[in-house]
């Protein structure tokens, strides 16, 4: 059980139309820990982000309870979420190409601009030491980055909200070995400034590592959960998602 937890998700189920792609799915994320659901394609991973970060499509519909921060987020909309602390990072990563690195960041920041919160231009200082190939590159336009640069401005607009709960989509998709690893050794230290993240990925084995409580989605269903160091050891995971070389080694 999660002591003061962000997020509480209990017995949520998302259709679009007549198809349901999440059935009952329930779920905890405490301020500073990094969950992780891990599980195939199509297995409704990235439906469930979406869901909790209100961004259901027109056919699309939900129920059950989300609560973030101790407030049932049933009606809430999309913007007021963000201005509370949720900001979702797509696996698409959805930056403007033709604008530059730093005025990605700065949208990132509008919400806290529009409402002249005090030193809001300073988490871009935060963003930079997180990053510093951002800064680097920050007069270049965003479609001029490489995949794991692109991730990184996406981590990096999503910072600069000031997120109390950060949603990861798939961060590793489409990027080589040492930038997985680059990306995983980020969001661990994001953990580290007291964020809460939940972690969506098919890299079962590096979010695993990152992770401090796992849950494995399989056809819309929670199959298994656990402490993310027992489930890397479970040979229904092992098996199913690591490889069977890692139970020889």
């Amino acid at each position: 059980m999660v002591v003061n937890p962000v997020l509480e998700v209990h017995d949520l189920h998302v259709a679009y139309g007549k198809v349901e792609a999440l059935h009952g799915a329930s779920l905890q994320v405490g301020a500073g820990q990094i969950v992780t659901v891990i599980g195939p394609n199509g297995a409704g991973k990235s439906t469930m982000l979406n869901a909790l970060a209100g961004a259901m499509p027109v056919n699309g519909s939900m129920r059950g309870t989300v609560r973030f921060l101790g407030q049932d987020t049933a009606g809430v909309a999309v913007e007021t979420r963000v201005a509370r602390g949720m900001c979702l990072v797509p696996e698409k990563r959805e930056l403007f190409a033709s604008m530059t690195v730093e005025d990605n960041l700065l949208l990132g920041s509008y919400r806290r601009y529009k409402a002249r919160e005090s030193g809001y231009a300073d988490q871009m200082a935060v963003v930079y030491e997180l990053f510093p190939r951002l800064q680097e590159r920050r007069k270049q336009q965003a479609g001029s980055l490489s995949g794991g640069e692109r991730q990184m401005l996406a981590l990096g607009r999503a910072l600069m909200a000031k997120p109390r709960l950060l949603l990861l989509d798939e961060p590793s998709l489409g990027l080589a070995p040492l930038i997985v690893k680059e990306i995983f050794h980020i969001i661990v230290r994001l953990k580290q400034s007291g964020v809460a993240i939940l972690l969506v990925e098919q890299n079962a084995r590096a979010a695993l590592q990152a992770a401090d409580y796992a849950y494995v989605l399989e056809t819309g269903e929670i199959a298994l959960q656990g402490p993310a160091a027992e489930l890397a050891h479970d040979p229904r995971v092992i098996d199913t998602y690591l490889g069977l070389a890692k139970k020889a080694g």
